[in-house]
C-alpha cells in the first residue's frame, strides 16, 4: 500500500468520540495509532522480558570464553613444555644435591680449620689467629663464621683466596681489611664463612 493513498483526515478527529468499549467504531487514525502503540509496547516488553536477559547472558558467556581461552593457552603451553620442565626440575634437584654435599657436616667442620690453615701456610702466610665465631642461625642453614688474621703480602693474599675458593667444601670470605704490620709485612683480617644445611628445613 502506498503512503500517498492513506488519506487520514485528522480535522474531523475528536478524542471524545473514542469509545474504548467499541474499538471497532473508532476512526481509522485512532485505530492506526492504537495498533502502533500496541506494537511498540509488545516489542519493548518482549525485549525486556526475553531478549535483555539473553544479551546479558551472552556478554557473560563471551567474557567467560575469553578467560577460558587464556587459561587454556597457559595450560597448553605448560603441557607442551612439561617434559622440558621435568628435565629442568631434575637438573635443579641434582645441582641442589651437589651443593648440599659441599656443605660440611657437624663432624667435618673442625677439619676445615686444618684445611684453611694448610692453604694459608702453603701460600706463604703466617697465621696470627684462626678460630670459630658464634654460629648464626638462618631459615634453611646455619652460618659458621671463622675469624682469620694472617701476615703476608698481596701476592700471598691472592693465592690464599684462590686456594680457599678451590676447597671441596663451600667457604666464602667476607669483611676484608688490610693494614701494615711491623716489619713492613701486611696484616690481613678476614671472616671466612661456611654453611651447614638444616635437615628438614622448609
Amino acid at each position: 500500500m502506498k503512503l500517498d493513498k492513506l488519506n487520514f483526515d485528522f480535522s474531523e478527529f475528536d478524542i471524545n468520540d473514542i469509545d474504548f468499549e467499541n474499538m471497532g467504531s473508532w476512526p481509522k487514525p485512532a485505530k492506526v495509532a492504537m495498533a502502533l502503540f500496541v506494537a511498540i509496547a509488545v516489542a519493548i516488553a518482549s525485549y525486556m522480558l526475553l531478549v535483555s536477559s539473553k544479551v546479558d547472558a551472552l556478554k557473560s558467556a563471551e567474557a567467560e570464553e575469553l578467560q577460558l581461552k587464556s587459561t587454556y593457552r597457559v595450560k597448553y603451553g605448560a603441557a607442551v613444555n612439561l617434559d622440558s620442565y621435568k628435565k629442568q626440575m631434575q637438573d635443579m634437584e641434582e645441582k641442589f644435591s651437589l651443593l648440599l654435599k659441599r656443605l660440611p657436616t657437624s663432624h667435618e667442620t673442625p677439619g676445615l680449620l686444618d684445611d684453611i690453615t694448610y692453604v694459608g701456610t702453603t701460600s706463604g702466610l703466617t697465621f696470627i689467629k684462626i678460630n670459630w665465631l658464634p654460629e648464626v642461625e638462618k631459615q634453611f642453614y646455619t652460618e659458621l663464621p671463622i675469624q682469620i688474621e694472617v701476615l703476608g703480602d698481596y701476592h700471598e693474599f691472592g693465592q690464599f683466596v684462590s686456594q680457599v675458593a678451590a676447597l671441596p667444601r663451600i667457604v666464602t670470605l667476607h669483611d676484608f681489611s688490610v693494614s701494615e704490620d711491623r716489619g713492613k709485612r701486611l696484616r690481613l683480617n678476614v671472616v671466612a664463612k661456611t654453611y651447614r644445611y638444616k635437615e628438614g628445613a622448609k
